[in-house]
């Protein structure tokens, strides 16, 4: 039985089997045994299908994508990582106002990719508010808060992933982003 994730709440006694990345093995799945009493029997290997996993709907608030580099290139290159920061959110707001070119592209790597797909993906993103909504809608894409790292962090620890000592501060930084950069198309 595959249930959404939005709908595990519903049952507070799911015997059901739950698929879970392997990477989910060790960021989210801790916090959804923790805080919903699944065991390690549920877990099966995610299918690649991502349409039932709404990990948000879970409390789970960690930032899906993060663009991620070393501390050193941050410190010795700062401009360099600005403009690579500066253009993916550029590129994201190019795609939302005008898909064609990258739709071109994407069919281009993916030929198998039809044009109804690439529409149906676009409108989920927009419905959903994948890439424009929350702290993006006023920050601009991108957008990243202390208080969220801050309550991602806790939800962490009560669940046993991180030790309370760990300083989550060093693995982000809050300089490139929520500089509202689509002003500057």
């Amino acid at each position: 039985m595959l249930i959404p994730i939005q709908e595990l709440r519903l049952y507070p006694t799911l015997k059901a089997d739950l698929y879970i990345s392997a990477g989910g093995s060790i960021t989210y799945w801790p916090l959804l045994k923790a805080q919903y009493k699944f065991t390690d029997a549920q877990k099966r290997p995610y299918n690649f299908n991502p349409a039932p996993f709404l990990l948000a709907d879970y409390d789970y608030t960690a930032y899906p994508t993060t663009i991620e580099t070393k501390n050193e290139l941050v410190q010795k290159n700062p401009d360099l990582v600005k403009r690579f920061v500066d253009a993916s959110i550029k590129g994201w707001y190019s795609y939302l106002q005008n898909p064609e070119p990258g739709n071109k592209l994407i069919k281009k790597d993916n030929p198998e990719m039809t044009d109804e797909q690439i529409k149906y993906g676009l409108q989920k993103l927009k419905e959903y508010g994948v890439i424009v909504s929350g702290d993006a809608e006023k920050l601009g894409i991108g957008a990243m808060t202390a208080e969220r790292w801050q309550s991602f962090f806790d939800k962490m620890v009560k669940a046993g992933v991180f030790k309370p000592n760990t300083n989550y501060k060093e693995a982000f930084t809050l300089q490139f982003v929520n500089k509202n950069v689509q002003a500057f198309l």
